[in-house]
């Protein structure tokens, strides 16, 4: 039973994940517009996965416990690219993809610094979605943001939850789900809310 429910959460969570920014990307396509969305919080998600990804890989746990990460990092990359593209000049986009890539191989030169990066890990990802609300907030219009990326990205943090549970048990990653998992709820109520705002307003 144990087994089934962790390859069930495993396998879902690769399936989630290999179509979680396509909606957002298709919204950001059809508005021709990146208006809603935070470069801050993509770029702060970007290096909260890299770091996580790395930490996983460098401590070798179960690949299928993180695979959907790298999966996540090149839809990013790919969303990045669209705002900066929207935003009239994709050139401004490589100095980050170049810090972003390097990162990989600093990350690990030393334990203390993929231990520590670890330990802020969740806070540049909580710091990612406070950054989207705060772009919310600000511009009231949630036109080009995905409703359903962000509750899809909650339906991953709670099957995390519960492989992590169940494999490393690992007291640092479980956190960090369980504070993502909250969050990326908090988003997706606010990308709904102004959403039914601009249509009453219609």
């Amino acid at each position: 039973m144990e087994a089934a429910l962790l390859g069930l959460c495993n396998w879902s969570t690769l399936g989630v994940c290999a179509a979680l920014k396509l909606p957002q990307i298709s919204a950001v396509l059809a508005a021709r517009s990146a208006r809603g969305l935070s470069l801050p919080s993509l770029l702060l998600e970007l290096a909260g996965f890299l770091v996580f990804l790395r930490y996983q890989c460098y401590y070798g746990y179960p690949p299928l416990t993180y695979l959907e990460y790298p999966i996540l990092i090149a839809q990013d990359v790919i969303l990045l690219l669209c705002i900066f593209h929207f935003n009239g000049n994709v050139k401004q986009a490589t100095p980050y993809v170049a810090v972003l890539g390097s990162s990989w191989f600093i990350l690990t030169l030393q334990k203390w610094i993929i231990d520590l990066a670890m330990n802020f890990c969740t806070f540049i990802s909580a710091a990612s979605k406070f950054a989207q609300l705060q772009c919310l907030w600000k511009t009231r219009d949630s036109g080009a943001v995905s409703a359903l990326t962000w509750s899809l990205s909650s339906y991953t943090c709670a099957t995390r939850i519960i492989t992590t549970l169940m494999t490393t048990n690992d007291f640092t990653i479980l956190i960090r789900f369980v504070i993502m998992l909250a969050l990326n709820i908090w988003v997706t109520v606010t990308v709904l809310r102004y959403r039914k705002t601009a249509m009453k307003a219609e």
